[in-house]
């Protein structure tokens, strides 16, 4: 296995990612939008605190020669790859075609073990074949060690203890914050925090087509958000969802870059867009997203004009405009 040198991941540097707050009109309505960016952790992404604590749960019972295996459309594979090179442990990454380019060169970069999983499950994605060949792998070696997001309780507990106490120091303590959905873990650890600590107003937001928190799965082309399993850590902390379609994601994504110099991924694309619903129809004046990615990871998806015309994407552009951006210090 190559040496350390050229990871991106130092454990005490995750976390302490910085708001910006969007300052902006919505037919006709002043309104406030604060995004907190967890792409300013080391390898990118708010994975890297579920990559953390997801390691050090298993830490103790791990062979090195051997290593952990994960399933992942991109974001946690890459930090657990970084996090394993660092301490010389091999790492094995279950990824299938809808692993953006940019996460599966970093995880050759990174030495990981790439095994790729190309049939779809019948529930809009390849999760559950994913999970499946993780199994298999389980079998044939039985001393390699699953991190297992799915169903890890330090998933959640990453983002009660770590996400959630950071935000409550940024934003008001009667916000509407809003989550997106894949395993469930941030959803699930940011309203435990909430329930005892805060006023907030804690929703899920999820993409049509996804099974995580019931709704009847079908085709999904984003990565990063839904799933097509139900998701056991946001159903056992009930709360409302909003659902967002493919489209609107997108041109969410879209805006946020050309209107105000912000570049996120496809979930974080689904957050805004559903805020600036709520804003309009409910006429809410502040909203928070707890933004996963930035776009790095989806130059050739969302924001590549050919990949939006190959998947019959359409975004249309929200009516809103930007009026100023301030970031604040973590």
């Amino acid at each position: 296995m190559s040496s350390a040198r050229g990871t991106c991941f130092v454990p005490l540097m995750v976390g302490n990612t910085p708001l910006v707050v969007v300052r902006l009109r919505v037919g006709g309505r002043a309104a406030t939008l604060r995004l907190k960016l967890e792409s300013f952790n080391p390898c990118g992404s708010m994975k890297d605190r579920t990559a953390v604590a997801l390691y050090d749960s298993v830490a103790d019972k791990l062979d090195p020669a051997v290593g952990i295996v994960e399933s992942t459309s991109g974001n946690l594979g890459v930090a657990l790859a970084s996090l394993a090179r660092a301490n010389r442990v091999r790492f094995t990454a279950v990824v299938d075609p809808r692993v953006p380019s940019a996460a599966l060169h970093e995880l050759r970069r990174l030495d990981a073990t790439l095994v790729l999983v190309d049939e779809e499950d019948g529930r809009g994605g390849y999760l559950m074949n994913r999970l499946r060949r993780v199994r298999e792998l389980l079998a044939e070696q039985p001393a390699l060690c699953w991190t297992n997001q799915y169903d890890n309780p330090a998933n959640p507990r990453a983002h009660e203890f770590g996400t959630a106490p950071e935000l409550a120091a940024q934003v008001p303590g009667d916000s509407v914050v809003l989550v997106a959905v894949s395993t469930g873990g941030t959803l699930a650890g940011i309203r435990r925090y909430a329930a005892g600590a805060t006023r907030w107003d804690v929703r899920g937001v999820d993409v049509y087509g996804s099974y995580a928190v019931g709704h009847v799965p079908g085709r999904r082309v984003l990565p990063g958000i839904g799933s097509s399993r139900r998701s056991e850590f946001a159903a056992a902390v009930d709360g409302p969802t909003e659902w967002v379609g493919t489209d609107d994601a997108v041109a969410a994504c879209l805006w946020l870059l050309e209107s105000c110099g912000i570049g996120v991924g496809a979930s974080a694309g689904a957050l805004v867009s559903a805020a600036l619903r709520l804003i309009e129809r409910e006429g809410l004046d502040d909203v928070v997203c707890v933004c996963p990615d930035g776009a790095r990871n989806y130059l050739s998806t969302v924001y590549s004009a050919g990949w939006r015309r190959a998947h019959g994407v359409d975004p249309v552009p929200p009516a809103a405009v930007c009026e100023s951006v301030d970031w604040e210090a973590p």
